[in-house]
Parts: C-alpha cells; structure tokens; sequence
C-alpha cells in the first residue's frame, strides 16, 4: 500500500501525521511511505529522518496521489485538486464540518474522521481527542505560569514567604486532569469543577480539591452522568448554583483554566466578564475552550488579551505549540487506526461490521456518510 504524507499548510498547524517511527513501522508492514519534503521540520523532523528509515522524499502531489493520505487536518480546497480520485484520506476531518466533508465527497474521496471515534477500552489507543487534549492540558499551564508575574510554588525565603498561586481548572476531562496533574507539580494550589460527580475523586487523586455543587433533582443527576464519555448540557437550575461556587473560587484565582467543550456545539460560558472584573490583577486566564467560542466571553480566539487587568489567552491550537510530541501521539493513534481498513496481505479492507470504522467513515462514493 502507499502512503503518503503531505505537509499542513493550515495556518499555525505545525505537527505532522507520520513521524521516524511510525513510518519505520509502516515500512515493517510491507508498505510504501512518501513524505511531502518539509512536512515534518516545524515538529523538530527533518526529511533526513524519514529517509533514514526507508521512506521516500516527494512533493505535495507526490504525497497526495498514494492510495491512503494521512493528514492532521481536513484538506483545503487548493490540497483537495492534488488529492487522488477514490483514494482514503486518514486525520482529523472535524465531523461538524459540513462545508469540509462535502468537499471530500466531491471529490471521490473516502474519509476517516478520528475525532468520531468510539469512547471505548477498544478504541483508546486511537482516540485522537485524548492524546491531542493531554498535550492541551500540560501546555496550558506552562502558558499561564508564563504569564503569570509571581512564582506558582510557595517558597520560604530570606526575605519572606511567597504565597502558592491559586489555580481553578473548570472542566475535568483529559485537558482538565493534566492541567491538575501539571500546576500540582508546579507547587500550585488548585480546585476543579465539573458536572460529572464521578471525576471528583481523580481530581482529588490528583491533589486538587473538588468544588462540589449538590444535584436537587433526578434530570439534574441524570445530565451530571453525561454520554459516551462527554458532558451533556447541565439544566439551569444547576448551572445557576455552580455559577455562585465557580464565581467565589474564580474572584480568589490567580490562574483560570477552562476545558469545557460539548462536541458540536459552541462552548458554554464559564467565566463572566462580572467574574474576570472581580479577578486581582495580574491574574491569568487559559481558555482552552476558544476554537468554540470560549468558556468568556472576553476570550478572542487566536489572541492573548489585557481585560479589567486580566490576561486571558485564547489559543485556538495549543496543541500544536507543542508540535514534537503532539505529532508523535498522534502518529501513534493513525498507526493503530491503519490496522483496521488495511489486512496483514495490504489490501484495503473498509468492514462497516467494526463499530470504531464505522463511526469515523465520514465520506465514501461521492456521499457524505455521516449523519
């Protein structure tokens, strides 16, 4: 089978779909791995390392006319023309994208979105929402310590005792549980919010503390268990009473972290602007949540902000500043993901049977599949 890799030309996207190792993998298998020339150099890879391990060197058309393409995001139109009619593009083809996966069915293309995958024991060693969001997680704490104009740890000095910072992590899924995991190890004291009650005790494990807000009815602790791994929407009630407790620990806060992300729809508000103007100045806010709109509304997406003294950074793509290992996790989960669609003989086998193919086919045979 050939495969090819082409160079991200999004603007700000600086991983790669194959690295060294994944390609060296891909050749044990009997297949053959064309890699777009500079596909790889702004995630520390240069072309000198893919041919060390036996791929080849070509251009964009090159990389794009091989049976199975695979991508970190969804092609532009300009990459659709080089794209192969009837090959499979593999990546992160953003399942809500309309717009994007009807390009790719005009195009005769098949496609796999990993995003859509199953959360399920079967399908983690695919799921690219984890280990994207793990990076997420880590890097925005070293952003916020960035920016944050005291130490994180307490420290005993000569000339007094620095204070620890106050860390809120609003939103506890993989982003959320490394970003504790991170500022503990920073010497942060931290406190956690989230809808589901059954993360209380990771973050507690974590060394953070929960901030718990009682469920009073029956449809508030059924939306509190959430679905296929996610959050649901939270009934008023509820968020009116977590409102109140986020807004005391958010006024105490030196850094603000919030992950809260409902897949296809835009981010709930977390964090008022009444909350940011009640912050102590100096204080940091990651947004974790801005390619959605943001957690605040003060967030604008792709920038770091000054508002009411607040600095609130709105990445729309942390994961990418931390392109080298980004990009070796996520070669990791399309190498597993490859196992599906490609038999030990090489051939391409598309077994609508396996829950986790079907769930990520997005187009196939000029029609968009999913639903």
């Amino acid at each position: 089978m050939l495969i090819g890799v082409p160079a991200e030309i999004t603007d700000g996207e600086t991983r790669v779909a194959v690295t060294p190792e994944t390609a060296k993998k891909l050749k044990s298998q009997g297949h053959t791995v064309r890699v777009q020339s500079g596909a790889g150099v702004a995630a520390s890879v240069p072309d000198e390392a893919y041919t060390a391990v036996g791929a080849e060197i070509t251009d964009a058309a090159g990389a794009y006319a091989a049976d199975i393409v695979l991508k970190v995001r969804c092609p532009l139109d300009s990459e659709v023309a080089h794209a192969k009619s009837g090959g499979v593009i593999v990546g992160m083809m953003n399942p809500f994208d309309a717009a994007g996966l009807q390009r790719l069915a005009s195009a005769q293309l098949t496609s796999f979105a990993l995003e859509a995958a199953p959360r399920t024991s079967r399908a983690q060693s695919m799921d690219v929402l984890s280990s994207q969001a793990n990076i997420a997680g880590y890097k925005a704490v070293m952003m916020a310590a960035e920016k944050y104009q005291r130490f994180f740890p307490m420290l005993m000095t000569a000339a007094g005792t620095v204070k620890a910072a106050r860390v809120v992590i609003l939103g506890v899924g993989v982003a959320g549980l490394q970003a504790i995991a991170t500022a503990k190890r920073l010497g942060a004291v931290i406190e956690a919010s989230d809808v589901r009650p059954s993360v209380k005790e990771q973050v507690e494990s974590l060394g953070g503390k929960f901030i718990d807000v009682p469920y009073e009815t029956d449809e508030e602790r059924e939306a509190a268990v959430g679905v296929g791994g996610y959050a649901k929407p939270m009934p008023p009630s509820w968020l009116e009473r977590q409102k109140l407790e986020v807004a005391k620990r958010v006024a105490q806060a030196d850094v603000v972290i919030t992950t809260a992300l409902i897949p296809g729809r835009a981010a709930p508000v977390l964090v008022t602007e009444d909350m940011v103007k009640a912050m102590k100045p100096g204080s940091v806010i990651v947004d974790l949540a801005a390619p959605q709109g943001g957690n605040c509304p003060l967030t604008e997406p792709g920038k770091t902000v000054v508002k009411h003294g607040v600095t609130l950074i709105g990445e729309t793509n942390v994961p990418a500043l931390v392109a080298a290992d980004a990009s070796a996790l996520y070669a990791r989960n399309l190498l597993d993901f490859l196992k599906l669609i490609i038999t030990k003989e090489g051939a391409l086998n598309i077994d609508m049977a396996d829950d986790i193919v079907a769930a990520c086919l997005m187009t196939q045979g000029g029609e968009v599949k999913r639903k």
